[in-house]
C-alpha cells in the first residue's frame, strides 16, 4: 500500500503496511488532499519464474534440508524420526553424497506429509 499526500509543495509518500493510527492522522491533517494508492497486486509465489527456476536447481538433499529445517530439527532428531538412522547419514543425504532409496523416500514422504518425487527427483 502506497499512501500519497499531495499539496503545494508537499507531497510524502510511505511504502508498505502503514499503521492505521498513521493513515488516521494523514485523513486528519490534509482531510480531501489525501489518496491512498494501493499498487500492491497480490502474486501467488508458486507461479512465479522465480520459483519455477529455483526449484528446478534442487536437488533431495535440498528439500531434506528444508523440510527439517522448517520443523527446527537437527539432523540427529531427524535420523531418529526416521527409524534410528546416524547423523551421519541424515548429513550425507542432504549433502547429495548418499542417494536417497525409494524407502527411504517413502519415509521422508510421510514424515514431511509431502510429495515423494521431492525426494527422487535428480539423481
Amino acid at each position: 500500500m502506497q499512501a500519497v499526500v499531495k499539496m503545494p509543495h508537499i507531497e510524502i509518500t510511505i511504502k508498505g503496511m502503514i499503521s492505521d493510527s498513521v493513515l488516521n492522522l494523514l485523513r486528519k491533517e490534509y482531510g480531501s488532499n489525501f489518496e491512498i494508492i494501493d499498487d500492491e497486486i497480490p502474486v501467488n509465489i508458486f507461479e512465479t519464474e522465480w520459483y519455477k527456476t529455483i526449484k528446478a536447481g534442487m536437488k533431495p538433499g535440498d528439500f531434506i534440508r528444508a523440510h527439517r529445517g522448517k520443523r527446527g530439527w537437527t539432523q540427529e532428531e531427524l535420523g531418529a524420526k526416521l527409524g534410528g538412522i546416524p547423523k551421519q547419514h541424515v548429513s550425507n543425504m542432504e549433502r547429495g553424497s548418499r542417494r536417497v532409496s525409494l524407502k527411504m523416500a517413502q519415509k521422508l514422504a510421510v514424515l514431511f506429509d509431502t510429495d515423494i518425487g521431492r525426494f527422487l527427483v535428480n539423481q
